[in-house]
């Protein structure tokens, strides 16, 4: 196998004679190969991205709480107070603080609009919570706070986290599994055009035999096209996807999968490994098809 690889680098012009250097397989797998490194690039975007994702919200969840005050109006600052305390004194817990009448219309304006009256409604206190590296003890804290401010309620986001999490891992998977079936659409198409090829060179096949070639020089004249070919198509089909990745915005402080629908750091390089990925598959698909095909034609 490794031998094969080497031809294709020792350029054979009496072997590349044997493959048509124009026709309709030339354009297909010129083609297959850019659309399927495009499509690549991006699956390879999406998975990584959901993977950050995923990462992103469970560790960011996992630290974060929130306790609800809901209490008479005369009650209500004094329970606050009372929570804040509670909370200093609750070990494993890292921070907290009350939220101010415009950090909480600020998460609301996105369901009622920026005109809400939040000063005729009776709202609830909403208190922030960071946990330290060792957590709390979440059961020992809802007593506690049952017993001294009984309008407050401890939410550790889980029901929100763990959908979350699971939804980006799936869809991290759903990712590499696109790659896996473009990678077997392109070793498809690849031995369909090679198939037509040599199908359509019987003739010339035929007379290469008579003169004294063998199958392995005329399968490695049709393995070496097909692969350059691929190896072109999906190095044009790459440098496209990654310049539309780079007209993609950044994902800054929203976190979002579409906005951060690109690569990150040394991710940068996996886009790299596609042409040479996809010259692979060609080079197999080639060497199987031409096998055949010429056994077919002994």
């Amino acid at each position: 196998m490794l031998d094969r690889f080497k031809g294709l680098i020792a350029r054979d012009a009496g072997a590349d004679r044997v493959v048509p250097p124009a026709g309709f397989t030339v354009r297909l797998t010129l083609f297959t190969a850019a659309a399927m490194a495009f499509l690549t690039v991006f699956a390879l975007a999406l998975s990584l991205a959901a993977g950050r994702l995923a990462t992103s919200w469970g560790e960011e969840l996992a630290r974060a709480s929130t306790i609800r005050i809901s209490a008479p109006e005369g009650q209500l600052a004094a329970q606050t107070t009372t929570v804040l305390r509670v909370l200093e004194q609750t070990p494993g817990i890292d921070s907290a603080r009350a939220l101010t009448a415009d950090e909480q219309r600020a998460l609301l304006e996105p369901w009622f609009g920026p005109d809400l009256p939040l000063e005729s409604l009776p709202m609830p206190q909403i208190v922030e919570v960071q946990e330290a590296s060792g957590g709390y003890d979440a059961d020992g804290l809802r007593l506690r706070l049952q017993a001294e401010a009984p309008g407050a309620v401890l939410d550790e986001h889980n029901r929100w986290r763990r959908p979350l999490v699971t939804a980006a891992g799936r869809l991290r998977l759903l990712g590499w599994a696109a790659i896996v079936l473009i990678g077997a659409a392109t070793g498809a198409m690849v031995t369909l055009a090679a198939h037509a090829a040599l199908a359509a060179n019987a003739q010339v096949i035929a007379v290469l035999r008579l003169v004294g070639a063998t199958d392995g020089y005329i399968a490695g004249a049709f393995v070496r096209r097909f692969t350059l070919r691929t190896l072109t198509g999906a190095a044009v089909g790459t440098l496209v996807g990654v310049a539309a990745l780079l007209l993609m915005p950044s994902a800054g402080d929203t976190g979002g999968i579409l906005t951060g629908l690109r690569f990150s750091g040394f991710q940068w390089l996996w886009p790299l490994l596609v042409p040479f990925l996809a010259a692979a598959v060609a080079f197999l698909a080639t060497e199987l098809a031409a096998r055949r095909v010429l056994g077919e034609l002994a």
